[in-house]
């Protein structure tokens, strides 16, 4: 198949799920273009099958602000008819799934390009229900040949808060369980914990809905009864509040703020446990990527979190701000090894039997199929 990718080209969860995807679908021997105004952070190197298109935008004065929508949409109709693209598939619905629109009804008279519309989850959650988009992103959702959602809980969401006649397929999102595992290499322990001490991690981009400051609050409690240490990856806005509250507590020697970092798996290895004790989370990529690596997770019980979380088993889920009870089900396990062996291995096991790209890219090329065939 002829394949049109679009995304954010940054480091968001749904940048890394679509990149990924597509580099997976042209080992396989598609022809994936993409079509973004930067080239995606994943696609640091050359691989075959993969072209990238670059979206121009005008600065002419008149425009106040640059118009990136129907720059886009322009780009598609140019790729998809000189490549003779089989499908658009574009992820995170604003705006791509409406310049997707825009792309189609250009093409109409010339080929029947078909829509593929992946919901990622701030998407539909936050940015999407702002009155002046919530209009938009019904009709693109119901506009699009197929639409998929990371998670059952989005799912749900979409169909409630939109009233979507569309089917909306759950296609979780996926790993390369070859590249995130135990690798028995912990270089960066040896450099944050020194003295033995456990590691905990947590990695987001900072936004409040992370609740980050939740996270040390946790370790706070943890610390007091385990010598640890935690590990924060990342940055974004609530950083300086996070750091403010390090100071307050006293905890500025047993916090490392790493900022954004590429050698995650490294990181991961080096530590005990994840912890994500998120106001929303539509599915979670960043706790699967640590359970890959064999790290029990605690997370809060919010949005795809159970659908990937086992509790009791890969991890614990508690309530939204009930740090005493997350610091609780912490020191149970870095207090219990043959409780915590088990629990790592759940993990393990569970990102490769159920997340691993090997089950997850199938399910997109089926669903590309169907879609073809209507």
């Amino acid at each position: 198949m002829k394949i049109g990718i679009t995304c954010y080209p940054t480091y968001g969860g749904s940048g890394v799920i679509a990149t990924e995807l597509g580099k997976e679908l042209a080992l396989r021997g598609h022809e994936v273009h993409f079509i973004s105004y930067a080239l995606p952070f994943r696609l640091s190197h050359y691989v075959k099958n993969i072209v990238f298109h670059e979206v121009e935008t005008s600065s002419y004065p008149l425009f106040e602000f640059p118009l990136y929508t129907l720059s886009l949409a322009s780009k598609m109709v140019e790729v998809a008819e000189f490549e003779k693209l089989d499908l658009l598939h574009v992820h995170y619905a604003i705006p791509h799934a409406a310049s997707a629109y825009l792309a189609k009804q250009m093409l109409n008279e010339k080929k029947d390009l078909k829509i593929i519309t992946t919901l990622h989850g701030t998407d539909i959650t936050l940015v999407g229900l702002e009155p002046s988009f919530l209009p938009l992103v019904k009709f693109s959702i119901d506009q699009s040949d197929g639409v998929t959602a990371v998670s059952r809980f989005l799912k749900e969401k979409t169909i409630t808060n939109y009233l979507c006649e569309k089917p909306i397929e759950v296609i979780p999102n996926f790993i390369d369980a070859n590249t995130y595992r135990p690798n028995g290499k912990p270089e960066f322990r040896r450099h944050a914990a020194p003295n033995g001490e456990k590691v905990l991690v947590h990695t987001s981009n900072f936004r409040v809905v992370k609740r980050v400051t939740d996270t040390i609050r946790i370790f706070e409690k943890v610390q007091q009864e385990i010598p640890s240490i935690l590990v924060l990856v990342g940055d974004g806005p609530d950083r300086s509040e996070c750091e403010r509250l390090c100071r307050q507590l006293g905890l500025c020697d047993k916090v490392k703020f790493l900022g954004k970092q590429e050698g995650l798996v490294d990181i991961l290895n080096s530590s005990d446990i994840f912890l994500i004790p998120s106001q929303s989370e539509s599915f979670g990529l960043a706790a699967l990527e640590a359970m890959a690596c064999g790290l029990p997770v605690i997370s809060s019980s919010v949005g795809g979190l159970p659908e990937l979380v086992r509790h009791n088993e890969t991890g614990y889920i508690a309530e939204i701000g009930d740090i005493d009870r997350m610091a609780k089900y912490a020191i149970e396990l870095l207090t219990n090894k043959k409780k915590y062996d088990l629990f790592a291995k759940n993990a393990r096991d569970r990102a490769v039997n159920v997340f691993d790209k090997s089950k997850i890219i199938p399910l997109y090329e089926d669903y590309y199929k169907k879609i073809l065939n209507k």
